[in-house]
């Protein structure tokens, strides 16, 4: 498949979602007025798919970002694909409904494009399950209800395993923390490693006069997974979108699906 700003893959219910997502989790010391412009800022590169969250506490700027862009012309509603996800504390069936109906309100919007478990680990008495990547994780086997699937995802930790099984049941996955993640975030382990700077990402960048940033990016779409790109600072959500302009080799793909240690960063999900 040919790779461009406007690709979309196809969920299994038809609806196109588009292959980089710019996420909207922001730590507490970031201000969320901080959050509220990147996400304009983010649009006006060329961002259409923005990813955000109710346990992320912005919904409210973050909509309104959202619809400040598109009083002023520069998107309409139905070019923005924005998914939701349903905090944990709403998983029971009868709760879903009003936590869907928190965040139209905080949005402003009628609609969300997708609306997703953000932890999808309450099982019941009788639920079938299937093993999915190899690590003793879980999912329900009854898949076919299931468009997407937002995991970790990146060179360290690459989910090969998910990826095929997705792939096997039409399920789409999306990547979140491509990039690894900073140090500053308090569940990160702070003896692992930095992803960025990787000997094998920091040679192919310097190949292909790019960043080691956008060669991970680039490895994901490559992939046929969905990825999500982060960052405050106009210079680096705008180099972050510059992922489309080149093109991985085999040799160079395999080269980082070597790099492989099965490494989370994120703890809270070990």
């Amino acid at each position: 498949m040919e790779l461009c700003k406007d690709t979309s893959v196809k969920m299994n219910d038809g609806h196109g979602i588009p292959v980089v997502g710019f996420g909207t989790y922001a730590p507490d010391t970031v201000p969320k007025s901080k959050c509220e412009e990147a996400v304009k800022v983010a649009i006006e590169v060329g961002y259409r798919h923005i990813d955000g969250a109710y346990f992320y506490e912005n919904e409210e700027e973050v909509g309104r970002a959202i619809r400040e862009k598109i009083a002023d012309g520069t998107v309409k509603r139905e070019d923005i694909f924005y998914t939701g996800k349903l905090w944990s504390t709403f998983n029971a069936p009868e709760m879903v409904q009003s936590a869907l109906k928190k965040s139209l309100k905080s949005l402003q919007f009628d609609y969300i494009d997708l609306y997703i478990i953000h932890t999808p680990l309450s099982l019941k008495p009788g639920d079938d399950l299937c093993p999915v990547d190899g690590n003793g994780k879980l999912i329900f086997d009854n898949v076919d209800l299931c468009a997407t699937w937002e995991v970790e995802c990146h060179p360290y930790l690459n989910q090969r395993k998910l990826l095929e099984f997705c792939k096997s049941k039409n399920i789409v996955l999306v990547a979140f923390s491509a990039l690894g993640s900073h140090r500053e975030e308090r569940w990160v382990d702070q003896s692992t490693p930095l992803l960025l700077e990787d000997p094998v990402l920091n040679a192919l960048a310097k190949k292909y006069s790019r960043s080691p940033a956008l060669v991970a990016l680039r490895y994901q779409l490559q992939r046929g997974v969905v990825v999500l790109a982060k960052s405050f600072t106009r210079k680096r959500i705008e180099d972050n979108f510059k992922v489309f302009d080149f093109q991985l080799t085999e040799e160079d793909m395999k080269a980082i699906d070597s790099l492989n240690q099965n490494l989370r960063y994120d703890l809270c999900q070990q």
